[in-house]
C-alpha cells in the first residue's frame, strides 16, 4: 500500500510550502493534485504580496491593525498578528529561493499600494506575482524530491478508530482508484469559486477539500463571507488585478466621475474591496453604469508603465474586451473572487479532526474575517502553509500507521462511483446543474443580498441535490473521464453551496462581504462572532464561535 507520514492535498502555493516544510522536518511527504502543480489557481494572484519591511519605516502592528481593519473586526486577532509578524521572513525567504521582485530605481524591492492599506507594503512581480512564486516553489519541490501524484482525484477520506488515517484517489489518466495510508493529512485546495457563476476562479476550483473535511466531520466558518472583487472584465468575468489602482488607476461612471469619492473619500479607489464593490454595484443600481458596468481609466498611468507593471492586464483587456487600456477606459463590475471562510483550523493549521490540517484558501484560520485585504492571500499560502507542514511533521512523528483494509476502502468508492456511471441518459446533464447553481449563487448572495433571495436559493439547492443524485455521467469509460470527475466535483461544490447560503441566511447583520438588505447595520452586540457550519444527520448545523480579539477595540470602519 501506498503511504505517508505527510499527505498534503493540493499542490498550489500552499500545499507546495507545506509539503516542503514537513519534508524539511524529517517527514515521508507526498502531495497529491487534480492537476499539475503549476496549473494550481495560486498561477491566478496578479497583484502582490504584503509584508511590513522594518527597514522601510513598516512594522507588523500596522498591517495587523489595517487586515482587521479591513476584515470587519471579524479577523482573530492572535492568528492576524502571527501572519503579520511571519510576513518579512516569509517574503524574505521567496526572494532567497528565487523569485524575482520588481525593484525600484535604487535596487531595493519595489511596493505598490492595495486597497485597505496606508502605506504601500505589497510586494510584487509585475502583474504575476503568483505565477512567479508558484513556478519557483515548484522548483523547490522538484530540489526536495517529495513524491507528487499528479492528476490523482481525491474521492473520499478513510476513517477508523475515530481518526482520517488515508485517502482514496482516482488516477484521472487510468481511471483506477488508489488508497494511499497517511499519519497526518493537510488540505490546500483552494477556493470553492465555481460554485459562483460567473467568478475570476478556474473551472478546477471546485471546493473539493472543504466538502470532503465537511463529510469527514470537520467544522466550517465564515463560509458566508463571499469576496467580491472589484474590477471583473465584463463578459468574461476574468479578473483585471487591484495592481492597476494600486499604480493610481480611477473607477469612473458614465459621465467620467469618479464616484468613489462618495462613498470613501480619504482612500477612494483603494478602499477595501467590499466597499468598492458595494460602491460600483450601487452606482450601476442607480443607472450610473454603462451595460451593467463601471469603467477602469489607466489611460493617465502612461504607456510605459502599463506595459511593464500591468502587462498582463493589458493583454487580458485587448484579447477579451476588445480594449487597451493604454488607449481607452475598459468596462469592469464586480464578480465572485474569494472565499474568505472555509475549514476552521488553529493557528498551525489543526482542524477539530485529529491529525487533519487545512492550509490556504479552503481554510479558515481565520486572518481575512469579513473581508480580504488584497495581497494578503498569497502571504496566508505561504505563512499557515509553512506552520501546517511543520506542525503536522512534529505530529506525524508522534504517531502509528492506523491500518485498514485498502482493498475495501478502493471497493467502496468503485460501487459509488460505478452506480454514478450506470445512470441512465434522463435529458439533464451535470454542466446543467451546476449552472443551475452559480447563477442562482450570483442572484441572490452576491454583493448585496436580503432573506426571501437567500431562501430562494436554499430550496433551489435542495432542487438540484435532487437532480445531482440522477444526473448521468455521458461518458462511461476510464481513461481521463473528465465528465466523471465534473460530476465529483458538482457533488462537492453543491455541499458548499449550501453552507454558504445557510450561513447567510444566519448572520442578520452587514458586515464585510456579507451586506443585508433588510439588516443593512453592523450589529457587534449579537453578531461580533463566527457563524460555524458542521454536517447533521438530515443537513448543515448552525453554531457559534467568540471572535478572538487582543488589543484592536472594534470600531467604526471608514475609508
Amino acid at each position: 500500500m501506498l503511504e505517508h507520514d505527510v499527505l498534503i492535498i493540493g499542490a498550489g502555493l500552499a500545499g507546495m510550502r507545506a509539503a516542503i516544510a514537513a519534508k524539511a522536518n524529517g517527514a515521508n511527504t507526498a502531495i497529491i493534485s487534480k492537476v499539475h502543480p503549476v496549473r494550481s489557481h495560486s498561477n491566478a494572484a496578479q497583484g502582490g504580496i504584503n509584508a511590513a519591511l522594518t527597514d522601510r519605516g513598516d512594522n507588523w502592528e500596522d498591517h495587523a491593525y489595517d487586515t482587521i481593519k479591513g476584515s470587519d473586526f471579524l479577523g482573530d486577532q492572535d492568528a492576524i498578528e502571527v501572519m503579520c509578524r511571519a510576513a518579512g521572513r516569509s517574503l524574505i525567504d521567496m526572494e532567497h529561493m528565487g523569485v524575482t521582485f520588481n525593484r525600484d530605481e535604487e535596487g531595493h524591492l519595489g511596493t505598490r499600494a492595495f486597497g485597505g492599506q496606508r502605506r504601500a507594503r505589497t510586494f510584487f512581480v509585475g502583474d504575476f506575482t503568483g505565477q512567479a512564486l508558484l513556478h519557483v516553489m515548484f522548483e523547490q519541490l522538484i530540489k526536495s524530491g517529495i513524491q507528487s501524484y499528479e492528476e490523482w482525484f481525491v474521492t473520499s477520506l478513510v476513517q477508523e478508530e475515530g481518526r482520517v488515517c488515508g485517502v482514496v484517489a482516482l488516477e484521472i489518466r487510468t481511471g483506477q482508484l488508489h488508497a494511499i495510508r497517511a499519519k497526518t493529512v493537510i488540505f490546500c485546495t483552494g477556493g470553492l469559486g465555481r460554485v459562483f457563476e460567473p467568478s475570476t476562479n478556474a473551472l478546477i476550483v471546485t471546493g473539493d477539500g472543504m466538502a470532503l473535511a465537511y463529510h469527514a466531520g470537520a467544522r466550517l466558518m465564515d463560509m458566508e463571507m463571499v469576496q467580491y472583487h472589484p474590477t471583473t472584465l465584463a463578459g468574461s468575468g476574468v479578473l483585471i488585478s487591484e495592481a492597476a489602482r494600486g499604480e493610481g488607476a480611477y473607477l469612473l461612471d458614465k459621465n467620467g466621475e469618479r464616484f468613489m469619492k462618495k462613498y470613501a473619500p480619504n482612500m477612494m479607489e483603494l478602499a477595501s474591496r467590499d466597499v468598492v464593490s458595494r460602491s460600483e454595484q450601487t452606482e450601476i443600481n442607480a443607472g450610473n453604469g454603462v451595460n451593467g458596468c463601471v469603467y477602469l481609466d489607466c489611460r493617465h498611468l502612461g504607456e510605459k508603465l502599463i506595459k511593464e507593471k500591468l502587462s498582463q492586464i493589458r493583454e487580458i483587456g485587448i484579447d477579451l474586451a476588445g480594449a487597451d487600456m493604454v488607449k481607452e477606459p475598459i468596462p469592469i463590475r464586480p464578480g465572485m473572487h474569494y472565499m474568505m471562510g472555509g475549514i476552521k483550523t488553529d493557528v498551525n493549521g489543526l482542524t477539530n479532526l485529529p491529525g487533519v490540517y487545512a492550509a490556504g484558501e479552503c481554510a479558515c484560520v481565520s486572518v481575512h474575517g469579513g473581508n480580504r485585504l488584497g495581497a494578503n492571500s498569497l502571504l496566508d499560502t505561504i505563512v499557515f502553509g509553512e506552520r501546517s507542514g511543520s506542525h503536522a511533521a512534529a505530529a506525524a512523528g508522534e504517531l502509528k500507521f492506523v491500518d485498514f483494509s485498502a482493498a475495501a476502502a478502493v471497493q467502496r468508492e468503485e460501487q459509488r462511483i460505478q452506480a454514478m456511471l450506470n445512470r441512465p441518459q434522463n435529458g439533464d446533464r451535470v454542466a446543467s446543474v451546476r449552472l443551475g447553481m452559480g447563477e442562482s449563487m450570483n442572484r441572490n448572495l452576491a454583493v448585496f443580498r436580503q432573506k426571501t433571495g437567500m431562501e430562494e436559493t436554499v430550496q433551489e439547492l435542495q432542487e438540484l441535490k435532487a437532480r445531482f443524485a440522477k444526473v448521468p455521467v455521458e461518458n462511461k469509460g476510464k481513461v481521463f473521464n473528465t465528465d466523471l470527475v465534473f460530476a465529483l466535483e458538482l457533488g462537492f461544490m453543491l455541499d458548499c453551496a449550501e453552507t454558504i447560503a445557510v450561513s447567510a441566511l444566519e448572520r442578520k447583520d452587514s458586515r464585510g462581504a456579507q451586506f443585508r438588505t433588510d439588516y443593512p447595520k453592523r450589529d457587534d452586540e449579537n453578531w461580533l462572532k463566527h457563524i460555524a457550519v458542521t454536517k447533521g444527520e438530515v443537513g448543515p448545523e448552525i453554531s457559534h464561535l467568540p471572535v478572538t480579539i487582543t488589543k484592536w477595540t472594534p470600531e467604526e470602519r471608514k475609508y
